[in-house]
């Protein structure tokens, strides 16, 4: 159709060990995967992008180097593999991001594909001028991917059925969604 804004989901760390069972469990993570698997069947859209964290062992995040966080999502362990009923095309484009020890990242723009290319590259490339964010967690990963889609100039939309969060303190998830509206993102 001439004229349509291309559009691109793009679905944030839906990793086992944000999951029940998980090094590092986001409550109730793994109810986003039924949502994002409905979106992927009735939306059209022009590009879906996966995001991963993907650790090394020695990461700075993790508690026994310093960071705030459990080991989690260590390269090539079952705790870093995508949710086992989330729906995986053959077509997605992956993002591993947070993968140099002594670096943390939280947005998907700060990850590779394994071309080597970053987020933005391939939204642009792809001619792409709306991002819809789904995935785990809503006051990090989430929040920071569509805090620098609206950065890199894309139209960011947050769907909040399909977000969770972690809230360590109370009311993080509603400073996130605050913060997220004041940007300029759609929360719908």
């Amino acid at each position: 159709m001439e004229g349509k804004e291309k559009k691109a989901l793009i679905i944030v760390d839906v990793q086992n060990d944000f999951c029940p069972g998980g090094a590092l469990v986001v409550p109730a993570g793994d109810e986003v995967v039924p949502v994002i698997n409905e979106l992927i069947e009735k939306d059209d859209f022009d590009l879906i992008v996966a995001t991963l964290d993907w650790h090394p062992e020695n990461h700075c995040s993790f508690v026994e180097n310093g960071g705030q966080w459990p080991k989690h999502c260590v390269q090539n362990t079952f705790g870093a593999a995508f949710h086992s009923k989330l729906k995986i095309g053959k077509n997605w484009i992956i993002i591993k991001k947070a993968f140099l020890p002594e670096k943390d990242a939280y947005s998907g723009f700060e990850g590779r594909d394994n071309l080597g290319r970053n987020l933005a590259e391939i939204l642009k490339f792809h001619q792409i001028k709306k991002i819809i964010v789904v995935g785990l967690a809503t006051e990090y990963c989430v929040k920071a991917t569509a805090l620098d889609g609206i950065k890199y100039g894309f139209e960011a939309t947050v769907i909040k059925k399909g977000i969770r969060a972690v809230n360590i303190h109370p009311n993080d998830e509603e400073k996130a969604i605050e913060e997220m509206k004041n940007a300029g993102i759609k929360i719908i």
